[in-house]
Order: structure tokens, then C-alpha cells, then sequence
């Protein structure tokens, strides 16, 4: 499993990450399970949040009761969650309290003294960034809190958090697959007048992590869109499943595996952060790790998935 360095948080972490959001219904042998399996390909990183589950902190407390942990077990784990999203509603809320009070609850359902990771989920429109600089502040002299990040946020959006916020953001979870890629199809096509891809819809965000350090964490990478159905296997695909397919066959790794390696194959150093509750397609993502995808294959992922290339 290859790493890569979690901004400039000092974080040594693996580039595929185990994400728990749909394991409130299992049970704790079937947690078990797809924990073993993830630690056994290489994935030391989870990924929570305070709103996963029908309640609040539901995947969190399901995942301590599942997974409990001696010390240096939890040692051993990369542990990440978020807050923000207020379900009621629904809205968002990156007020001092809101995000104290969260981070609490999760640190008391997930069974742990510290969260190695907190990302602000999703952008409030109502954000004081002097309220989210005070409650980061108290987190980290608690040592509740090792690090800070955000989710799908903007450039401006987080600059506008680093005039108040004292420590480095040092990741931006956005939602990224080959067919789902504005985020890097939009830059390849640049200054391409009448072509749609060539518009750009995120204010250059990529580019902005890079330049800031700021490590992007790709969820549903699988997703055809937003939440719409996976692309592997799909018909609507079919030219980008033959090219998936030929490369699986040729590098002999599952297709999951190529469509991971698409992601961790750029320069960036993104992580892939996994949904999917089944271990068989987490130990078969997970050989995308380092798959060393050419530069060619990579573009011709890219074209087939639907992008051009000028």
C-alpha cells in the first residue's frame, strides 16, 4: 500500500482509506470482517462523520462497539470524522458550539481520547471564520484533535478560513472518478471557447490544493455522478468498461483496482476514500494503490470515460 503525506500535518497515511458511512445495520462480526480485510491490503485510515447512520454518531458508536481498540491498536489507526451537516433541516452549522459539541459527541461514541483528522463537512454559507479559529484552537489544546481539513470547499472558501484559522488545513475531501473529474477535465481543456468541459465550475480547486499542501481525499470514486450508480459494469459505460477491463486483465488485478489507480495515479497525491461495505471489492480496490499506470493508459481512461482531450 503506498502512503502519502496528509498535508503538512506530519501524517505519514495510506492513499486508499476505509470509509464507514453504511455500517450502522452490520453486524459486529461483518465490521469485523471489513476491518481485517482493509488492515490485511494496507488501510490503517477510517473515515467518519457525526452524521453517518440514522442517528447521530450512529456509525461511530457502531464501529467502537464492533472494533474496540487497546492503546496501541488505536495507535496503529488513523481515525477521521466530520461535522457540520445538520440533519434537521437540513442546513449547516460551523459555529464554535456546533463543532465543540460535535467533536465531543464523536470522541465519546467512537470510544477514543483523540480525533487524528476533523474536516468541516460541506461549506456553511453563515460561516464565521473567527468562531471556527476559536473552536480549533480549543480542540487542539485539548488534545482532542490533531489536525483540521474541510469537504468540497472552494479556494476562496477556505482562504477565507485561513485569515482566522491559526492551523493548516491539510485536506479537502471532494467528490472524484473518471467519469465524475471536472475537477481535473476542466483544466485539461482550458481557454477551449464553445466547449463545455473547458468551463470552469470549482475556481481551479485542484490547483489550489496543490499549490497549499492541501491533500484531496476522492469519495465515491466508483459514482457515475452525483449518487447516480456506479460506472463499473454499467452499459451506459460500455467503451470505458473495455478499456478497465483490457488493463485489469493486462496488469491482472480486478477492474476496481484500475479504477482506483486512475485517482491515485496523479501527481496530487490524492487518497481514495472507499463506500463500499464488502470486503472483497475493498481488498480489490485496494491493489490500485500502485498500480503504475502509464501515462497513455491514464489519458486513455480519461477519453474513454467520456473527457477530451483538444
Amino acid at each position: 500500500m503506498r502512503t502519502v503525506p496528509l498535508g503538512t500535518s506530519g501524517l505519514q497515511v495510506p492513499n486508499v482509506v476505509l470509509g464507514l458511512m453504511r455500517i450502522v445495520d452490520m453486524s459486529d462480526e461483518q465490521v469485523r470482517e471489513l476491518w481485517a480485510t482493509a488492515r490485511d491490503a494496507g488501510i490503517t485510515f477510517v473515515d467518519h462523520a457525526d452524521v453517518y447512520g440514522r442517528d447521530l454518531h450512529a456509525c461511530e458508536r457502531r464501529w467502537r462497539d464492533a472494533v474496540p481498540m487497546t492503546s496501541s491498536e488505536r495507535d496503529a489507526v488513523t481515525i477521521q470524522t466530520k461535522c457540520g451537516i445538520v440533519p434537521d433541516g437540513p442546513y449547516f452549522d460551523f459555529s464554535y458550539e456546533h463543532i465543540v459539541e460535535s467533536v465531543d459527541g464523536s470522541l465519546e461514541a467512537l470510544g477514543t481520547d483523540r480525533i487524528d483528522v476533523l474536516l468541516l463537512h460541506r461549506p456553511d454559507a453563515l460561516v464565521e471564520p473567527d468562531e471556527v479559529a476559536r473552536a480549533f484552537d480549543e480542540l487542539e489544546a485539548a488534545g482532542k484533535v490533531r489536525a483540521f481539513g474541510v469537504s468540497n470547499q472552494t479556494p476562496g472558501q477556505i482562504e477565507l478560513l485561513k485569515r482566522s484559522v491559526r492551523q493548516p488545513l491539510v485536506a479537502n475531501q471532494l467528490q472524484l472518478s473518471i467519469t465524475h473529474a471536472s475537477l481535473v477535465a476542466q483544466g485539461v481543456a482550458s481557454n477551449m471557447q464553445g466547449l463545455d468541459q473547458s468551463v470552469s465550475r470549482d475556481n481551479g480547486t485542484l490547483d489550489h490544493c496543490r499549490l497549499n499542501d492541501i491533500t484531496v481525499q476522492a469519495w465515491s470514486p466508483f459514482q457515475a455522478g452525483f449518487f447516480t450508480g456506479v460506472f463499473l459494469d454499467n452499459p451506459e459505460f460500455a467503451e470505458l468498461n473495455a478499456v478497465i477491463d483490457r488493463l485489469a486483465e493486462q496488469y491482472s488485478v480486478p477492474p476496481l483496482a484500475v479504477a482506483t489507480a486512475w485517482i491515485t495515479r496523479h501527481p496530487a497525491g490524492m487518497q481514495v476514500v472507499l463506500g463500499t461495505t464488502n470486503p472483497e471489492r475493498v481488498a480489490a480496490a485496494a491493489q490500485g494503490s500502485d498500480l503504475p499506470l502509464t501515462r497513455a493508459e491514464w489519458y486513455e481512461l480519461f477519453r474513454a470515460a467520456g473527457w477530451t482531450v483538444p
